[in-house]
């Protein structure tokens, strides 16, 4: 188990645990830092990560920015991918995403994505077992507060050992 599975096993039961787990999240992904995006629940497969309405995170007409809810969409289902992938042993690159945007949000808004055990094996680590390479696609939907469906995010990551990735041109 990982650094980072070990932090969120501590954060599943303690709400201490959880403010660190986010604290060394924005540390480690600065990118996100300004957004304020944070993990607010974990379950047995699941994540739910949350984006609140401020000014840094609106677009010109006050509603939250299609970028952000963009990254909310490839933050949760990466990072859940990370949690059940060693990262010393897998990369995982971005490949694309598709946004479908389906409402203004003009509340916090809120992802949860899972990714049960039974279908990661079947659908990740049974064709790296016979691939260099994949590629899996995620759908991602956020919600706000009021239970509006905002968006529909799909999420194309490239997995690979890395004893397969090549970083230099031969």
């Amino acid at each position: 188990m990982n650094r980072l599975q070990q932090q969120v096993a501590k954060a599943r039961h303690s709400a201490f645990q959880l403010w660190l787990l986010n604290m060394g999240l924005l540390r480690t992904v600065p990118f996100n830092k300004p957004h304020g995006l944070k993990v607010t629940r974990i379950g047995d497969d699941s994540l739910t990560i949350t984006a609140r309405n401020v000014r840094s995170n609106r677009n010109h007409i006050k509603g939250i920015h299609a970028c952000l809810l963009a990254t909310l969409c490839e933050y949760v289902s990466g990072l859940s991918l990370l949690l059940k992938l060693d990262p010393a042993a897998y990369r995982i690159i971005l490949k694309n995403i598709h946004m479908t945007y389906h409402y203004q949000a003009k509340k916090d808004v809120s992802v949860t994505f899972s990714l049960p055990e039974s279908d990661f094996a079947r659908d990740v680590l049974q064709p790296l077992e016979l691939a260099e390479v994949i590629f899996k696609e995620f759908p991602v939907e956020v919600y706000d507060t009021e239970g509006n469906h905002i968006c529909t995010g799909l999420i194309n990551w490239q997995i690979k050992s890395w004893k397969h990735v090549r970083t230099k041109t031969d």
